[in-house]
């Protein structure tokens, strides 16, 4: 990634969450506790997964790659924020400005496409489950997976390829606790025109085409679980969408409600109220989500205590 645009600003300043000094302790040991649940939910389900064969089915090879995105891109942002409730003065390199928000990028579009191909296999599996075996085998689960971490690639590096041929002249205080695209175009002095409309092409793009998707694919779930006529066969066909529903719901939701606004109309302490949902606690409840409400992850979480005990 070059960083060697002319810019005149070498370092950022975070303003953090909040300005009020009273409260940081209490938020540094909350965030704290959040980051500990997310990175051992998310690691746990990740080795849980990877060691009970019965679990390597697609839709659990896509819950993997869910845990694993969670993990990075809570990572990316909240040991920066911890950091912040703890100092007196938070900078950051422009170099690694720059290299936060594309990871952050890079991560949160590709969960916006992981959320989106899970939907897709719970469709195959309720609406054709007797093609299921063809329609999501092995090869096709790679190759879907390819395209998500490429397609988060692209949209990763058009926003921090256009941020990168911004002049930053004098102001370097973004109002924010980490380098997001909004605050940082608010410090540009020179147009970001281009900027701005690539924001909206792209994240247009991560929320509109995964949103419509997904809509599409639980109105064809839907029809078919109102065919089923026995109420333990729909209830059993609708615990296997409910997690991934609410999911859906708390990431599209925050993420639209940041970024599909006009600058104007959504204010900066509002954006990172937001930010907050989908960048820290969202990676948390994913784990949380999937493992209380899902019997053959509490199944194999068992299983594999009782063999730790017995061992």
């Amino acid at each position: 990634m070059d960083m060697g645009n002319s810019s005149l600003v070498t370092e950022f300043i975070l303003v953090g969450l909040t300005k009020y000094s009273d409260i940081q302790l209490p938020l540094f040991f909350l965030f704290l506790g959040i980051y500990i649940v997310t990175v051992a939910g998310n690691m746990g389900l990740v080795t849980l997964i990877g060691l009970n064969s019965h679990l390597h089915t697609p839709m659990y090879y896509f819950l993997f790659n869910l845990s694993f995105i969670d993990l990075c891109y809570s990572s990316v942002i909240t040991p920066k924020l911890l950091v912040n409730f703890v100092s007196e003065l938070n900078t950051i390199s422009y170099a690694g400005c720059m290299t936060q928000l594309f990871f952050y990028g890079f991560f949160v579009s590709a969960e916006c496409y992981v959320l989106t191909v899970m939907a897709y296999d719970r469709y195959v599996a309720i609406c054709k489950p007797l093609l299921y075996t063809v329609t999501m085998s092995p090869r096709v689960c790679s190759l879907l997976a390819v395209i998500v971490y490429v397609g988060a690639f692209i949209g990763a590096w058009a926003h921090t390829g256009c941020m990168l041929r911004l002049n930053f002249c004098d102001a370097n205080t973004i109002n924010h606790y980490m380098c997001d695209i909004l605050p940082l175009l608010e410090l540009s002095c020179t147009s970001t025109y281009v900027n701005e409309l690539v924001v909206l092409i792209v994240v247009g793009f991560d929320v509109g085409v995964p949103s419509l998707t997904i809509i599409v694919s639980y109105t064809f779930i839907l029809a078919s679980i109102l065919r089923i006529h026995s109420t333990e066969g729909r209830s059993k066909a609708f615990s296997t969408c409910s997690s991934h529903i609410i999911v859906v719901s708390v990431f599209f939701g925050s993420g639209a409600f940041m970024y599909l606004h006009p600058s104007s109309v959504l204010s900066m302490d509002q954006g990172k109220v937001s930010t907050v949902f989908y960048t820290i606690v969202v990676p948390m409840l994913n784990p949380l989500i999937y493992s209380f409400r899902n019997k053959e992850v509490k199944v194999a979480l068992k299983k594999s205590l009782n063999r730790k005990t017995f061992s």
